[in-house]
């Protein structure tokens, strides 16, 4: 009996473990849309955080992935990155820019066209997707007719089989490349670019609720009536390099490094500056590469500071410091050359940047020279200038009490004891050239008995 007994427990023990291994195998969120808010250009972190959550929603079975968009374009490869998840993706990928007044310009237009259902609130628009290659020049300054060519025909053919794959309009893809145009919400509508226009996520998930979408050869339908939308963010480490990624931020970093670096060199020992300037200059860097560099201006800004170091060395005038002034100028004025406003530098950031660094080097260069200009009050120089008087008489070499000691001492002029005597300068064996300090001259140094 007890056997038995035993035998039925083990049974109902394995079972309740396969039920318990079954339930968590089941989707968690089958009633659940995830969804992320992206209001900044497309950069690796920004591609980075949406292909981790496309991720994380398909593991936990969400029944879609929504994907609210503010964008004023980006980076290819990023673009290329967040389309190749979004088409890897089982759940249905929803694309909505949002909120009015909102845009999808660039690589934000040709993400929508990958997304199963795309939507736009009113007044919102998308569109001007022309290529624009990314380099040590920046823009498409530094390609060729056919090297132009070549990018924009790629472009082309990208935007077309992603238009194709999900059933949009390819004639208006084509054109956001080749022409650049903005397409206004209501207008996308009706060239069948988007599926719908709706005013907030609730009338979006409302709308959607019954729609087909195809995965694997197969109609499915997407049921989104009692979802609930789960916003997720940006983790502290991705946050930091989004921001760095902004060339206002990565530009003060760099000016901030660059100021760092010199004060530490500068003043050795002091190890803050120092470290706050490398921690600085390797944030710029990170954030630099995210961007169209022109390395020439970079090379414009190291020349400053090499200018300004000279005028210390150097008798300018100020030139060498006028020189510094312009070269930093400039090379803050060429160092992002992006065609698109999200890539480059604000104008008021640059002057007052070039402002705050001029004014600091000046301000250092002047008590630099201050200090040089000061007489010598310690060492064999300081002694020249000193006051004392005569131990004995003496015509040539004899003793001298100055600065409370005891000197050999040389003179041309024939000194008598008791004398007010100057210190001319230190000699060598520790000899001291003196003269005869006439009565109206201040009073010497009193010898202590």
């Amino acid at each position: 009996m007890k056997a038995r007994l035993r035998y039925f427990l083990h049974v109902v023990l394995l079972v309740a473990c396969g039920i318990v291994l079954l339930v968590s195998q089941l989707p968690a969120e089958a009633d659940t849309v995830r969804a992320v808010r992206i209001a900044s250009s497309i950069n690796p972190v920004v591609a980075d955080f949406i292909s981790q959550e496309i991720t994380s929603a398909n593991n936990a079975g969400s029944a879609a992935f929504l994907l609210e968009l503010d964008t004023p374009g980006g980076l290819d490869s990023s673009m290329r990155d967040i389309i190749q998840n979004i088409l890897a993706s089982r759940i249905p990928v929803i694309v909505y820019i949002y909120p009015s007044g909102a845009r999808a310009a660039s690589a934000g237009a040709i993400i929508t066209l990958a997304a199963d259902f795309a939507a736009m609130a009113p007044g919102t628009n998308l569109g001007a997707a022309h290529p624009v290659a990314i380099g040590v020049s920046g823009g498409q300054g530094g390609m060729d007719e056919t090297m132009q060519a070549k990018v924009v025909n790629d472009a082309v053919a990208y935007v077309q089989s992603i238009a194709r794959q999900k059933g949009r309009n390819e004639e208006w893809a084509e054109k956001i490349v080749r022409e650049s145009i903005s397409t206004p919400a209501t207008e996308a509508l009706e060239l069948k670019v988007i599926d719908l226009i709706v005013e907030n996520e609730a009338a979006l998930l409302k709308e959607l609720d019954g729609r087909k979408y195809i995965r694997d050869g197969n109609a499915k339908t997407l049921s989104t009536v009692n979802a609930t939308l789960t916003f997720a963010t940006m983790n502290w480490r991705q946050q930091i390099l989004n921001t760095i990624s902004n060339p206002n931020v990565a530009y003060m970093l760099l000016m901030l490094g660059i100021l760092g670096i010199f004060f530490e060199i500068s003043q050795p020992g002091v190890i803050l500056p120092g470290a706050v300037g490398a921690l600085a200059l390797l944030l710029a860097f990170i954030g630099l590469q995210m961007l169209p560099v022109n390395y020439v201006g970079v090379l414009l800004i190291v020349l400053a500071v090499v200018l300004f170091v000279l005028e210390v060395k150097v008798v300018s005038f100020g030139m060498l410091t006028i020189g510094g002034i312009v070269s930093l100028v400039m090379g803050s004025l060429v160092l992002i050359e992006g065609s698109e406003p999200y890539q480059q530098i604000s104008l008021a950031v640059i002057a007052s940047s070039v402002l705050v660094f001029s004014s600091f080097f000046l301000l250092a260069l002047y008590y630099v020279v201050r200090t040089q200009k000061r007489p010598t009050v310690t060492g064999i120089e300081a002694m020249a200038g000193e006051r004392g008087e005569a131990v004995c008489d003496f015509d040539g070499e004899g003793k001298v009490f100055v600065h409370s000691e005891y000197w050999t001492a040389v003179s041309k002029d024939d000194i008598k004891e008791g004398e007010a005597i100057e210190v001319v300068r230190m000699l060598e064996r520790m000899k001291l050239e003196v003269r005869k300090l006439e009565k109206e001259e201040s009073k010497p140094e009193t010898m202590e008995e």
